[in-house]
C-alpha cells in the first residue's frame, strides 16, 4: 500500500470508529509512528469568551480532529497544542501571540477577528514564525511573508453573491444593504458592488451601517432595520456572524420582513443556524464549504466530525482542519529538525490540497484559490441545514 493510501485508510477507519483496526494498522504508516521525531509546539489563537467564542470552538475542534486522525502528530512530530485567548481587540490578540512566541512555538494558527489579524500582523512578520490563519482574512492584509490563510478573503463572498444576484434579480428589484461597522464589512460591500455593478440602480440605496457588537441586545438593530425597510426593498443583503447574526435575523423577522435574505455564509453557520430556527428558512448564502459536499475528503472529515461532536462541521472547523493539513505537509517537507523559517518556505512549495471543500491551492497572496457555493437553508428532518444549490465561482 502506498504511503498516501495508508494515511487515507487510517483516516477513514478512524472516521468510521474502527479503532481496533486503526491500532492494528498503526505501525504500517509512512514512518510517522516509527522513528522518533522531536516534539513540536503549535500555538492556537482563538476567542475563549464573548460572541465569537462558538467560532473559536469550531476552529479548535477542526484542528484537533486532524491531530486525532494522525496520532497527535504533524509531519511525524508529536505535537503539543498550546491555546491562547485572542480576546476581542488587537491589544489582546497581540498579547496572545507574544505569550505563544515566548513558549517557542514552531507555528501559529487560528484567529477569528479581522481586527485582531491586522493588529498582530507586524508581530508575526517580525518574529518570522508562520501563522496559518483559519478565519480572519481582511483584504487589507497585504505584502505578508509569514501569514497564510486557509479560509478566504472577505470580498470574495460579496463577489460571489454579487455576480449571482446581478443575473437573478429582476430589473425592478431593490436591494437593502445592511452592514455592521467592523473591519470586514467594507470588503464584503466592495466585492458585492464590484460584481453586481456599482452603478446598478437596484443597489443604489446607501448602505445602512449598524452596531458591530458581538453580543448585541434584543433591539440593537431595530432602528436601522426600520430605516432599511422604509425603502421597501425586495431583498436584503447583510453580513453578520455568530450571536450578532442570530439577533439581526430575529429582529429583521420581528419587524415583519419575510422577503429574501442573502449573505456570506457565516450568517447561518453552526450554532447560529440552530438558534435562528424557523427564522432562517430559505436564507441563501455564499460560502466555500458545506457539510453535504460529496467528495472523498469531506466524507472522511464530516463523518469523523459528526462522530466526535454529534453535529455537522462548519467552514470554521474545515478551514482549521486544513490549516493542520498544510502544516502537516510543510513540516514533513522541512526535514527532521524543522525551524519556523524552513516551515514557511515549505508552505510555498505545497501544490494542490485535497480538502473537504474540494481541491484548492495557495495563490500568490497566500490565500486559497477555491470554489464558492450557493447554499439555501432548508429543513432536514427536525433541524435546519445549509444545502448546496449550485457552484457560484472559483475565486482567489
Amino acid at each position: 500500500m502506498s504511503q498516501m493510501n495508508r494515511r487515507r485508510a487510517l483516516q477513514l477507519l478512524a472516521a468510521l470508529g474502527t479503532t481496533s483496526l486503526v491500532a492494528a494498522c498503526g505501525n504500517d504508516t509512512d514512518g510517522e509512528t516509527g522513528a522518533a521525531k522531536s516534539p513540536i509546539k503549535i500555538g492556537l489563537i482563538t476567542p475563549q469568551a464573548g460572541g465569537f467564542k462558538t467560532i473559536g470552538d469550531e476552529i479548535a475542534n477542526g484542528f484537533q480532529l486532524f491531530l486525532d486522525l494522525h496520532e497527535q502528530r504533524l509531519g511525524g512530530h508529536p505535537v503539543t497544542l498550546i491555546t491562547a485567548d485572542e480576546g476581542e481587540s488587537a491589544k489582546t490578540g497581540k498579547a496572545a501571540v507574544d505569550e505563544l512566541l515566548r513558549q517557542g512555538v514552531l507555528a501559529l494558527t487560528g484567529v477569528v477577528n479581522s481586527a485582531v489579524m491586522l493588529g498582530i500582523r507586524d508581530t508575526v512578520e517580525q518574529a518570522r514564525v508562520p501563522l496559518i490563519g483559519s478565519n480572519a482574512s481582511p483584504s487589507t492584509l497585504q505584502s505578508v511573508v509569514y501569514i497564510w490563510r486557509t479560509s478566504y478573503v472577505l470580498d470574495e463572498a460579496g463577489r460571489a453573491l454579487g455576480g449571482y444576484l446581478r443575473d437573478k434579480l429582476s430589473s425592478k428589484s431593490r436591494v437593502a444593504i445592511i452592514m455592521p461597522e467592523n473591519v470586514g464589512a467594507p470588503d464584503v460591500v466592495r466585492g458585492f458592488r464590484q460584481e453586481f455593478g456599482a452603478s446598478d440602480p437596484r443597489i443604489a440605496d446607501p448602505v445602512v451601517w449598524t452596531s458591530a457588537a458581538t453580543n448585541p441586545g434584543k433591539t440593537a438593530f431595530t432602528a436601522d432595520i426600520r430605516t432599511a425597510l422604509n425603502r421597501r426593498p425586495s431583498a436584503v443583503f447583510c453580513f453578520f456572524a455568530g450571536e450578532a447574526g442570530v439577533e439581526f435575523i430575529k429582529q429583521l423577522r420581528n419587524e415583519g420582513y419575510r422577503g429574501p435574505v442573502y449573505a456570506p455564509g457565516f450568517l447561518t453557520e453552526g450554532t447560529a443556524l440552530d438558534s435562528m430556527r424557523n427564522d432562517a428558512a430559505n436564507i441563501q448564502t455564499a460560502l466555500n464549504y458545506s457539510a453535504d459536499l460529496n467528495n472523498a475528503a469531506n466524507r472522511v472529515f464530516a463523518s469523523a466530525y459528526r462522530k466526535k461532536h454529534n453535529t455537522s462541521p462548519t467552514t470554521y472547523a474545515m478551514a482549521s482542519y486544513d490549516a493542520a493539513q498544510v502544516l502537516h505537509q510543510a513540516i514533513e517537507l522541512a526535514g527532521e529538525d524543522p525551524k519556523p523559517q524552513e516551515v514557511n518556505l515549505a508552505l510555498g512549495k505545497l501544490g494542490q490540497i485535497d480538502s473537504p471543500r474540494g481541491i484548492w491551492q495557495f495563490n500568490q497572496p497566500r490565500t486559497p484559490q477555491q470554489k464558492w457555493y450557493l447554499r439555501q437553508v432548508q429543513r432536514d428532518g427536525q433541524v435546519m441545514s445549509n444545502v448546496v444549490v449550485t457552484e457560484l465561482a472559483t475565486l482567489g
